[in-house]
């Protein structure tokens, strides 16, 4: 390279630039794009052609800089709604810049699944729930028995994820209840708590999040137990040993970070790797591994814990912690 000072700089120039997707990055894009637009005009754009949501007392107007009530409109959202702004706004007025462009194109190559959630069967805590397609056209489904012991979120699931606080205002409507969030939420979390059978190490990791709904809101992904991801109406004595029933029909817990991103937490006891003996069994786990692969090449992000993590609750509780600590900062 010192031979050719030049090169240097030419290889510089033409490398692929390094695109990191974050709160900051976006906001910082999109305030790129918006601070085109005169004072008077910003407004109207804001609350009048994209018609963004204003939570503030004092009205807009009152704001002096342009970036300033950019930033008031956009205060504390998600990167998933911030996301779907800079779309909009690539779509209605197009960019004088690259970074939304190369922004978004980012994103779509995180991944993800690519069609919206729908269906969502959760919580179960007695007999399987026996399922029928209402409308097989628009896969609308219908539980004939055994509806008592599931829940059905039945409400449109938001682009930008499926929030706690969302949870609390289906399960008011769902239920008839009544009080304020806390005692609705509570409300909830005892039922969903329930739903893991005694299962010490999943009540764990549940309790440990519910703690996060105290701390930061419940504005936050919720944390839902045992999902539905395959249903199979028929039991394995019906189908035999040969045709056994679909692997993995329940998901220990599953977080909508948004409709494409989706978490899905797993905890391996002893039966994910070995038999009823336990003694290990090479096909058991290689089965187990066949669906981690195959949900993850849907766009599924699947997170293990192991049996040997929760051996020590305080460490476990520690572990959990900084678990969705990590699992957050990574998604926003």
């Amino acid at each position: 390279m010192t031979e050719w000072p030049f090169l240097h700089d030419v290889l510089q120039s033409t490398a692929p630039r390094k695109v990191t997707v974050s709160v900051r990055t976006v906001r910082a894009a999109i305030e790129f794009e918006l601070m085109r637009h005169t004072r008077e005009a910003l407004e109207v754009v804001l609350a009048d052609e994209l018609k963004l949501p204003w939570v503030r007392v004092d009205p807009p107007s009152k704001i002096g800089s342009k970036r300033d009530l950019i930033r008031y409109y956009t205060d504390d959202w998600p990167l998933s709604e911030l996301i779907d702004l800079a779309r909009r706004i690539v779509d209605d007025y197009g960019t004088v810049g690259n970074e939304v462009p190369e922004l978004l194109a980012e994103y779509a190559r995180r991944g993800g699944v690519d069609t919206p959630a729908k269906n969502l069967i959760f919580a179960a805590n007695g007999p399987k729930p026996e399922i029928v397609l209402r409308d097989a056209v628009n896969n609308d489904i219908e539980i004939v028995k055994n509806a008592e012991y599931c829940l059905v979120y039945d409400e449109p699931i938001p682009a930008t994820g499926l929030t706690f606080q969302h949870l609390i205002d289906w399960w008011r409507k769902h239920k008839g209840a009544s009080g304020d969030d806390r005692d609705v939420g509570v409300s909830l979390y005892r039922r969903l708590m329930d739903s893991l059978n005694e299962n010490e190490a999943e009540q764990l990791i549940f309790d440990v999040y519910g703690g996060r709904y105290k701390e930061h809101g419940f504005k936050i992904p919720a944390l839902i137990p045992q999902v539905y991801l395959h249903y199979d109406p028929y039991t394995l004595r019906s189908r035999g040993i040969l045709n056994g029933p679909l692997a993995r029909q329940r998901m220990d817990f599953l977080m909508l970070f948004s409709n494409r991103h989706r978490v899905v937490l797993e905890l391996d006891g002893q039966h994910h790797y070995a038999d009823g003996k336990g003694i290990a069994d090479p096909t058991r786990y290689a089965a187990m591994m066949t669906e981690d692969r195959r949900l993850r090449l849907a766009g599924y992000e699947i997170y293990r814990f192991g049996g040997a993590d929760f051996v020590n609750k305080q460490s476990a509780r520690t572990l959990i912690a900084s678990f969705f600590d990590e699992l957050q900062h990574r998604m926003s």
